[in-house]
């Protein structure tokens, strides 16, 4: 609960504070770039905070098994440490983070290393638990590119910043995967039925409505960001309600243009709230008949586009991580992903990487082909427990309570 980090964070204030932290403010500081060049997460150090730096800008800042290591390693040791008060994260090379490298994961699979896929799922999933029911106030700076697992290691933290530069989307049902990294969990509390929306079209989201629909806290220009940075290397505390108000002060105001996902919101509600894929492609097809507007036109298309198993196991994921807690959905999401890419169901995975971002031929061939051919039993297996022998996903939930 957020009031025990609040006892804890107060402790740990008054700590710091004893042991000078006032004298210890000091100029935004980075590793040394020589020294850094192959580092794929980089370090800053401010007064009372601490800023891990995702750094593969050739690959979007896409995550690696290593990443998640290493972001597991810092959070720790900065958790523990009563000099800092506030851990934040930011991408390199004009991106946040475009998600897991599944382009790696293509390659893993279609070489046999499942035990290497596994680790990057495990690793990954924990460390978005442990942002989850981090003790410290954390802030996301969601400064261009943020999808799939970008949204994991973000969006479940205190703060997001979103920029206009910020584009927002959870596109896995085009590479015949479904929407993992704690997406079960976040999509489905959005307003709504929203979360079934993204989902399944894969939609991008600007960053101004990211703000609109709770998905990020505050906005600012990108161009304003070093103001931001400036003003959060002077402050020293580790008290949430202080960096909302200097985010807010500081940050930009913005309302939704014409264009917006607000003005969308009913027909999206009308559509996606009915219980299956089909009943949802024949809705939108009738309102974008009715309304001859483009959004209507090209959700329905990317619908099409869209593996029908996929979108099928995507819809039943949102659905049910309405009703569990951040655990229950990540330990259900690893699950699904190692289901997912095993041998019975990595041909949809395996086919839409190939075709979006391998061949980038564009035209994945999905098995099954249509939705009349997706059983129940077929979306069941997805769910199903891993077996005997392959031990489901173990996080520190007595250690760590999800804050709600």
């Amino acid at each position: 609960m957020r009031s025990l980090a609040a006892v804890a964070a107060a402790r740990r204030a008054g700590e710091a504070l004893r042991r000078g932290a006032l004298g210890g403010v000091r100029s935004l500081s980075t590793l040394n770039p020589s020294s850094a060049v192959n580092e794929e997460v980089l370090v800053e150090g401010k007064a009372m905070a601490r800023a891990a730096v995702l750094n593969r800008p050739g690959h979007l800042n896409a995550l690696t098994t290593t990443m998640g290591a290493r972001l597991n390693k810092f959070y720790e040791s900065w958790e523990d440490n009563p000099d800092i008060g506030f851990v934040m994260m930011k991408g390199t090379g004009g991106a946040f983070c475009a998600g897991g490298d599944i382009v790696k994961l293509h390659q893993l699979t279609g070489e046999g290393k499942m035990d290497e896929c596994k680790d990057f799922f495990k690793t990954l999933y924990s460390f978005i638990y442990v942002l989850g029911t981090y003790l410290k106030p954390h802030v996301a700076i969601l400064d261009g590119v943020t999808m799939g697992g970008g949204g994991g290691v973000s969006i479940p933290g205190t703060f997001r910043i979103a920029t206009e530069r910020t584009v927002f989307a959870t596109p896995e049902v085009h590479i015949g995967f479904h929407p993992d990294a704690a997406a079960s969990f976040y999509l489905s509390h959005l307003t709504g039925h929203v979360g079934e929306y993204l989902a399944l079209t894969g939609e991008k989201v600007s960053g101004a409505d990211m703000v609109a629909l709770g998905l990020a806290t505050h906005y600012s220009l990108s161009g304003h960001l070093d103001l931001v940075d400036e003003r959060l290397a002077t402050l020293v505390t580790d008290d949430p309600s202080v960096l909302d108000s200097s985010l807010a002060q500081f940050g930009d105001l913005v309302y939704p243009d014409k264009n917006s996902i607000v003005h969308r919101l009913e027909v999206i509600d009308k559509c996606f709230s009915l219980e299956t894929v089909e009943e949802i492609v024949d809705a939108l097809e009738s309102e974008a008949a009715r309304l001859n507007e483009d959004w209507c036109t090209l959700a329905l298309k990317r619908l099409k586009e869209a593996s029908p198993l996929a979108l099928k196991v995507s819809l039943r994921s949102i659905r049910e991580g309405r009703y569990q807690t951040l655990d229950e959905c990540l330990v259900r999401e690893y699950r699904m992903s190692i289901n997912g890419i095993s041998e019975k169901f990595s041909h949809e995975f395996r086919e839409g990487v190939r075709a979006r971002l391998v061949d980038k031929d564009f035209a994945p061939k999905w098995d099954p082909p249509a939705l009349e051919y997706v059983s129940a039993d077929m979306v069941d297996s997805y769910f199903a427990p891993l077996g005997e022998f392959e031990p489901e996903l173990k996080l520190p939930t007595e250690q760590r309570e999800a804050f709600v």
